[in-house]
């Protein structure tokens, strides 16, 4: 097993927790070595967090965490064992080592059990900008979390009479260090930040209540959404929903809002997922070249973006994330692929162990928010999702809504209790445009989404 220096390899200067987290991982692969491993791979993982929540003006919870972790996993051929430890400390780093070495001596061997090809690591390491930490201390923390979330209430509960009762403000903020390094001789360093407000509130009275929320997700503060306007617009999202009712079963357009549509990509992300082609377990198996969106959409990921929620250098093994079309022109052109999963279908990983990077789909027709619903002319504006009803070995598609009925082009009244259904194939043949409010809180991007026709069932 090669076991290079791996404090010659940092590719940045470390703090004082980042080079014990070297140490750390020098130790379990010196301790590999030893037991006669012929590979491993070792992250080690450092988190702190935040969460301030208050509630009618009152704090209602504070929750602080500080983890840190080391995971590791060895191999002997073709025979892997995992283990992890809490404790960073040479004694029990050596222990997780040996217990991970005694669960590879007795798993089954499988050929396509390896590392990734070293030709295929990380060696550019530019700034994604993912780090923004504050320096406050504990009670400046405090006083700024308890004045956000209490400015963001306030501005919701004050909006209009009709705003009854809040659910709560929430102020978030995490930042984290890992490092990845394995017996080929690669190591990386990340880090990252993340700040978060949201606010909940509720409207009407007996049998008319109706709740609904906002929030924003940002890398760094200063680019989060103000708290007041949050909480304004947490505040009209659920006034408008007041006098929501139920509809007859009918076939209509749908609109997916940009709220909702990522779970279109996530559906797609699964499907294509090489674990579940290559056990073919997937409606989208053996479907490469071929058509399975309509012609004017691509999916891609980008995984650079600068301040981006899913942004980064490398995957979960180390191998160089890039830009990577999925779907080109509603044509299948690539699986989302590990160096296992690859192995198993005869091709080469995309760089996507632990998952795909900002995946967008983009759209030749794009229109905005009101083109949409001129487009759709009278159909159903989905808003909101309940329940799980996906089935992806079939494509069969079936999951609760709620959203509003539109005449004209025009927003008529809210309704809810509503159940979609359809097939995922048909529904991604069938989109007509996307609009160009793109969601981008997330790791999967995508604007408002205009379905030809679904069936609506209702009462």
């Amino acid at each position: 097993m090669n076991t290079k220096s791996l404090s010659s390899h940092s590719q940045q200067a470390l703090n004082s927790e980042e080079k014990k987290m070297l140490e750390a991982a020098e130790v379990a692969l010196a301790q590999a070595k030893k037991l006669g491993c012929s590979d491993a791979d070792i992250s080690v993982n450092r988190v702190s967090g935040t969460d301030y929540t208050v509630r009618n003006g009152e704090t209602e919870t504070i929750e602080r965490n500080q983890e840190k972790g080391l995971d590791i996993r060895v191999y002997i051929g073709h025979q892997i064992g995992n283990a992890s430890t809490s404790d960073l400390s040479d004694t029990a780093i050596q222990d997780t080592v040996k217990a991970a070495h005694s669960i590879a001596k007795v798993t089954e061997g499988d050929p396509c059990l390896s590392l990734a090809d070293p030709k295929l690591y990380a060696i550019e390491f530019q700034d994604l900008q993912l780090h923004h930490p504050q320096a406050w201390s504990a009670e400046e923390m405090a006083k700024h979390s308890l004045d956000l979330a209490t400015q963001c209430e306030a501005a919701a509960l004050q909006f209009d009479s009709k705003i009854s009762n809040s659910e709560g403000a929430s102020f978030s903020a995490y930042e984290g260090n890992s490092l990845m390094a394995n017996s080929n001789g690669f190591i990386g360093f990340s880090r990252g930040t993340r700040y978060g407000l949201s606010c909940s509130v509720i409207t009407g009275e007996r049998d008319d209540m109706q709740r609904d929320y906002w929030y924003d997700s940002v890398r760094d503060l200063p680019d989060l959404m103000a708290a007041d306007a949050l909480g304004e617009k947490a505040a009209r999202r659920a006034l408008r929903r007041l006098g929501a009712t139920k509809m007859a079963t009918t076939k209509a357009p749908i609109l997916f809002d940009a709220t909702v549509a990522p779970s279109l990509l996530g559906h797609l992300n699964a499907a294509i997922n090489g674990n579940a082609v290559y056990k073919k377990a997937s409606f989208l198996a053996e479907k490469i070249g071929e058509q399975v969106f309509a012609s004017h959409l691509d999916v891609q990921q980008t995984p650079h973006l600068l301040k981006a929620m899913g942004s980064a250098l490398y995957d979960s093994e180390g191998v160089q994330t890039k830009d990577r079309s999925y779907i080109n022109k509603g044509v299948l052109e690539s699986y989302i692929l590990s160096t296992y999963s690859a192995c198993k279908l005869g091709l080469e990983t995309t760089g996507n162990a632990g998952g795909v990077r900002n995946l967008q789909l983009t759209s030749s027709n794009t229109l905005s928010r009101e083109a949409l619903l001129k487009e759709m002319g009278s159909g159903l504006l989905v808003t909101e999702m309940m329940g799980f009803g996906i089935n992806i070995v079939t494509g069969d598609y079936s999951r609760g809504a709620a959203g509003f009925w539109v005449e004209n082009g025009e927003i008529q009244y809210p309704v809810h209790e509503i159940t979609l259904s359809g097939h995922l194939a048909d529904m991604f043949k069938n989109i007509v445009a996307v609009g160009d409010d793109v969601d981008t809180r997330g790791n999967t991007r995508t604007g408002s989404v205009l379905l030809e026709e679904m069936t609506i069932g209702g009462s």
